[in-house]
């Protein structure tokens, strides 16, 4: 069933879930009081201001004018003030951080789900748009929207009380007039700003995009003479992304004029029915300084919303963007069954598997077994879809049709995943509560210890971006280490001495196979030497298993012959 788009309602409601409600309600209703004793401490200080003057005239007066009562409000007000917006600041922070850090924990569980992180494996932009810029908007659904529109609501809401007790229309007048003024604003700038939002976050996304391509292919774009062409392709993407700059910040110009000149008139109103008031005796002068500051500062909740507006567009794309990823269930299960036989280590029954972006199933009606602790080698030309089928057995690809069940498995890729860290780190990514012993151990049947040692800091060497700092032998050797320190009891191999010279394959491959003596082992290969460790080879074109054959069969050596020799 096709999930609904998630809009700011329904992402405020989901976002709402993944922290305290006491957080969420804690830290609007400290927003509210923050500005309703700021409203309050200034009205207190001009009535107080004006009565004082009023007495100071009239002796009589000023011997029985009581100064304490409204000097201990207004330092009461002062402190709560302070106290309460350093509340606020702590309580909506808090809740703000500890969402958006459920919330990436959530979107990295939900790409690693099967089928997912391929899809944006093939848009890295797209994925650190996603974790990066989206998720940072939608803190401003809560900081720049919900907060700042409980503060205007108290904001309203204490001058229409206040200047209500003075007379009940000009109560009444007040609440109206903020709320067309200072809502209408807003609701309009809202409504305005989403197109411009929109395109700009759009636009930066595209901008990313062609930069990681210019950037990491700048060697290609320049011997094909091309780089001068994706260089002003790239300023292009820039130029649009100022445009849509240049359109919010025209709006928000506005706005500000807007909000600027809604204050003033209503402003003049209040002192034009306050002078009024005071001129029919129904009020008297600090009466009037204390309408006239209340609807002063009534506006200012309104000019703080007017940042959240601006930015609802993005952050209501963001919720759209990220909404089916947070909708869908999260699940920490095993992505297949276990074989219901004690002997098999894997079980396929009719599988297919069908991309998106193809016509044509990578894996068509295949059924295979594969016994426990057997040597299984597939094999075939390119795009046969034996990579395919090692994503199948790993788990982490979803099949459209068919039944899998499957052992624990470690998969080791083309492509040896390293990270910006230690080798000693890099290799605890299989066996985090292996000690140095174990890690030398599995660097010396890799063939890499001596390497590892020759370097100043051993286990300690820090690593670059992808293993930097490693030729593409060692990346590989380290990679191989990593394998041998997991204790999965079945082991994933695409082609695993692609890349390296003769005499390196054969040793490595020798380490390997001796390292997998009690081990169920399937690889995808293309190599005679590879093939000839195995104890069964399986035989792939187009998507289905042409098939399969012995060590001792006369079709297994028809196979292997088959293939590329050393």
């Amino acid at each position: 069933m096709k999930k609904q788009r998630m809009g700011l309602r329904q992402m405020a409601r989901l976002l709402g879930q993944m922290a305290p409600r006491h957080w969420w309600l804690g830290g609007m209703l400290m927003a509210a009081l923050t500005v309703t004793m700021g409203m309050a401490l200034l009205g207190l200080s001009g009535w107080f201001i004006a009565a004082t003057a009023i007495a100071g005239l009239l002796p009589a007066t000023a011997m029985v004018f009581d100064i304490f009562m409204p000097s201990a409000g207004i330092r009461l007000l002062a402190m709560g003030r302070t106290a309460s917006r350093y509340g606020e600041r702590l309580v909506t922070h808090e809740a703000t951080l500890a969402v958006l850090a459920a919330l990436r924990e959530k979107l990295f569980l939900g790409w690693a789900q099967p089928g997912a992180a391929r899809q944006l494996q093939l848009r890295p932009a797209r994925l650190l748009q996603r974790l990066t810029a989206d998720v940072d908007a939608l803190d401003s659904l809560y900081l720049r929207l919900m907060v700042p529109v409980a503060a205007a609501a108290g904001a309203v809401l204490l001058a229409a009380i206040v200047l209500g007790a003075l007379t009940w229309w000009l109560g009444v007048a007040v609440l109206l007039g903020l709320c067309v003024a200072g809502g209408g604003l807003a609701w309009w700038l809202l409504q305005r700003s989403h197109v411009p939002a929109l395109r700009r976050a759009v636009a930066l996304e595209r901008l990313r995009a062609q930069a990681v391509d210019v950037v990491a292919g700048q060697t290609e774009l320049l011997m094909a003479g091309q780089l001068p062409r994706a260089c002003e392709q790239l300023m292009q993407a820039d130029a649009r992304v100022a445009q849509a700059d240049h359109a919010l910040n025209r709006l928000d110009a506005q706005a500000a004029t807007g909000f600027g000149v809604a204050g003033a008139l209503a402003l003049a109103g209040v002192l034009a029915m306050a002078g009024w008031l005071v001129q029919a005796g129904v009020i008297g002068a600090p009466g009037a300084a204390l309408a006239l500051l209340v609807a002063l500062t009534a506006m200012e909740p309104f000019a703080a919303l007017r940042r959240g507006a601006l930015e609802a567009g993005r952050t209501r794309l963001a919720a759209r963007r990220l909404g089916e990823r947070l909708q869908e269930p999260v699940s920490d299960a095993p992505s297949w069954q276990p074989p219901a036989d004690a002997d098999t280590a894997f079980v396929l029954d009719q599988v297919t598997v069908q991309h998106a972006s193809s016509a044509v199933p990578a894996l068509h009606q295949v059924s295979l077994r594969i016994a426990k602790g057997e040597r299984l080698a597939l094999v075939g030309p390119s795009g046969a879809g034996k990579s395919t089928l090692l994503e199948v057995l790993a788990g982490e690809l979803s099949v459209t049709a068919g039944t899998v069940q499957a052992m624990p498995s470690v998969w080791l890729t083309q492509r040896v995943a390293l990270f910006q860290d230690s080798i000693r780190d890099n290799l605890r990514l299989a066996a985090p509560e292996a000690d140095d012993a174990a890690l030398w151990a599995a660097l010396e049947d890799a063939g890499l210890a001596a390497d590892v040692r020759a370097m100043p800091k051993g286990l300690d060497t820090m690593l670059g971006e992808g293993g930097l700092g490693l030729s593409g032998g060692q990346a590989r050797r380290l990679g191989l280490a990593r394998l041998f320190l997991s204790p999965q009891p079945c082991w994933l191999l695409d082609e695993p001495t692609e890349g390296l010279d003769a005499a390196t394959a054969r040793d490595v491959l020798q380490r390997l196979m001796h390292r997998a003596a009690d081990k169920t082992v399937v690889l995808s290969t293309h190599l005679q030497r590879e093939a000839l460790m195995t104890d069964t080879v399986v035989c792939i074109e187009t998507g289905s298993v042409r098939g399969q054959a012995k060590k001792v069969a006369a079709s297994f050596d028809e196979w292997v012959k088959c293939l590329r020799p050393d």
